[in-house]
């Protein structure tokens, strides 16, 4: 996966819901937000579908590493905005893993940004 693809990817789950994290999430994936805890991808799914959709969502200070082929690691600070409420700044972090021709999600993490 190149840079600008593992990028169009992140934002991908940021703004398309439900479709893309069925197409991006490993089975084994696990998510991490502050306030929520720790969830699996029944409970990641579970949680999207009640949930009010991004509409607009800037990164920075972004940083890719890569532990050999078939792992990619993204960090960043993102500003998520939704209709009628305030930002959400918060740093992040995504792991992607390789899977023949399609690279899969099997870790995402937030922290809170003050």
């Amino acid at each position: 996966m190149d840079d600008e693809i593992a990028w169009k990817t992140e934002i991908r789950l940021w703004l398309e819901g439900i479709s893309a994290y069925d197409e991006l999430l490993d089975p084994s994936c696990l998510m991490a937000f502050p306030g929520i805890g720790v969830l699996n991808v029944p409970a990641i799914i579970e949680g999207l579908k009640g949930a009010p959709r991004w509409t607009d969502v800037k990164m920075s200070d972004r940083v890719i590493t890569r532990a050999g082929d078939a792992v990619v690691v993204l960090g960043y600070t993102a500003e998520g905005k939704r209709e009628n409420a305030h930002p959400y700044r918060c740093f992040c972090t995504s792991t992607y893993r390789a899977e023949g021709l399609h690279w899969k999600l099997v870790q995402h993490q937030q922290t809170l940004a003050s």
